[in-house]
């Protein structure tokens, strides 16, 4: 089974800027969100489509199933996402400990700069950059498949 252990912090400050690696474009939309499972539809520099189903609601671990598309189905599956689409750059981080990204949010989201970081284990000890905020792990109005529910002007 497919699983994703993710904790989330707001970003405080760009001295995370200094440790990226690699940055790409991404939109995303969903095609579905609800009872505790979401459908989304994901392009990556507008080159490579990916679908992903994730399951689990707000716990830190949840089932994480991932497949690449090709991009030409994927750029048509977030045309049937009218209004739940975000965009964001993501940015790779070169830090230890799991995967660390800081997304910069875009279009109605611009100003929303938010890292994750997924863990080998849920128990996985970490240690915390200072331009790291308030963990919003589990808060459900970070959820990017909320974000992207938002009406235009929408406030988390």
């Amino acid at each position: 089974m497919g699983r994703e252990i993710e904790r989330k912090f707001l970003v405080t400050s760009d001295a995370w800027r200094a440790l990226v690696k690699r940055t790409d474009t991404v939109r995303q939309g969903y095609l579905s969100s609800s009872g505790g499972i979401t459908v989304r539809i994901r392009t990556v520099n507008d080159r490579k489509g990916l679908i992903t189903i994730k399951s689990g609601g707000l716990a830190i671990e949840r089932a994480e199933y991932e497949y690449d598309i090709p991009i030409g189905d994927a750029r048509e599956l977030l045309m049937r996402c009218p209004g739940r689409l975000i965009e964001k750059r993501r940015h790779f981080l070169d830090l230890t400990g799991g995967e660390w990204v800081v997304d910069e949010f875009a279009g109605r989201h611009a100003g929303l700069v938010l890292l994750e970081v997924e863990l080998p284990s849920a128990d996985s000890d970490i240690d915390l950059p200072d331009w790291l905020g308030e963990e919003v792990t589990g808060r459900a109005e970070y959820y990017n498949s909320t974000l992207a529910a938002l009406p235009t002007g929408g406030e988390i």
